[in-house]
């Protein structure tokens, strides 16, 4: 009987600690790409990237002269690659901050070991 319990008992640690990283890392990746994705969604709307990417070789207003196609092109390239920046400095700071989040419990376990290092 002693052995069932032993055996159940660890079954039940392994689990918990299974349990634990599927929460914490396949959980906390959720997070931070959902998060990530409602913030570069709000800044779609003000920035416009696929609408400025879908029309980037059309004149600005419909105003097909050499002038109307030289400034579209200009505007619209200075547009996309401002937003470009400021979508991968968003995306680089959400992959740090996730990879700062999974090696806290490697963090927390070696502070466990050496307290005082």
């Amino acid at each position: 009987m002693n052995q069932i319990a032993g055996i159940y008992l660890l079954n039940r640690f392994f689990y918990r600690i299974y349990s634990f990283l599927v929460h914490w890392y396949w959980g906390g990746f959720q997070l931070f790409a959902g998060r990530t994705l409602r913030i570069l969604e709000k800044l779609d709307r003000s920035l416009a990237l696929r609408v400025s990417l879908r029309y980037w070789l059309k004149p600005l207003y419909q105003d097909y002269s050499f002038l109307g196609h030289i400034l579209g092109f200009i505007f619209r390239t200075g547009r996309i690659l401002v937003a470009a920046l400021i979508y991968s400095a968003i995306c680089l700071a959400a992959v740090i901050l996730y990879a700062l989040w999974a090696m806290f419990p490697f963090y927390i376990i070696y502070k466990g070991f050496y307290p005082y290092a």
